[in-house]
């Protein structure tokens, strides 16, 4: 039990150690995955008013020609109106007459929405033009910011995974889930010492018989306040035995 204490209490300074190397990095992850999203964003709604303009244009196209299809047959109609013997016919190409002009003032109204659709598609996206342009140049230059970040606490870091690597497979499953559900749960700090008789997470007193308890190493322990595993004074000074 006092092995698995000693590596759940090394791979916390591990992980708090990572956790400095992504304070120093400050908000810069956020606002470059932000831009990134943003312009992906952005760059697909424009795809789509593109789309919608081609569609709107090619559909719009496709009503001119039946206009024009109808016209000729309204010509049509009107001309053998001269050439028919009976009102019968006479009436039936009237008919036929007033459906087709009907059909080519409904036509026309749907070309103009269609027309008009796609004017305001085409103005919408180019109007993202110059703001996808202006993210981009910021999420390059942010992007910038962040490798030289990077580079400056690589050596750490890779140096401080590494070392994560080596504890984890130390440590058993159960044990890892524990101690990732309360570190997620209580700002990072999964495993803390005692100090002063105190948890070293919530500052509040221990029991005496907790105490007494804790400094045998036998037991993996929680505070009764916040949760977190608490480790006696043994195993946090000697902790980086752990790694050997």
């Amino acid at each position: 039990m006092e092995n698995r204490l000693k590596f759940l209490y090394a791979l916390q300074q591990v992980d708090l150690g990572l956790d400095e190397v992504h304070d120093m990095k400050g908000d810069l992850p956020g606002i470059v995955d932000s831009l990134r999203n943003e312009v992906a964003e952005k760059s697909a709604k424009k795809k789509e008013l593109e789309d919608l303009v081609k569609k709107s244009f090619a559909a719009r196209d496709a009503t001119d020609v039946d206009i024009v299809t109808l016209k000729e047959k309204i010509d049509k109609y009107k001309a053998q109106q001269f050439e028919v013997k009976t009102n019968k016919q006479y009436d039936a190409l009237a008919r036929e007459v007033d459906t087709s002009q009907e059909k080519v003032v409904k036509l026309a109204k749907e070309m103009e929405q269609l027309e008009g659709r796609a004017t305001a598609a085409k103005q919408d996206a180019e109007a993202l033009g110059p703001q996808i342009e202006a993210l981009q140049h910021e999420l390059n230059e942010r992007q910038v910011e962040l490798n030289n970040v990077n580079l400056e606490h690589e050596e750490e870091e890779l140096r401080l995974r590494h070392e994560r690597e080596k504890i984890v497979v130390r440590i058993t499953k159960p044990d890892l889930a524990q101690y990732e559900r309360i570190r997620a749960a209580k700002e990072g700090k999964a495993v803390v010492p005692v100090k002063r008789n105190s948890c070293g997470g919530c500052f509040n007193r221990i029991p005496p018989q907790t105490l007494l308890e804790l400094r045998r190493n036998e037991n993996m322990l929680v505070c009764e306040r916040c949760g977190r595993i608490i480790v006696s004074d043994e195993v946090a000074s000697t902790f980086a035995t752990a790694l050997v």
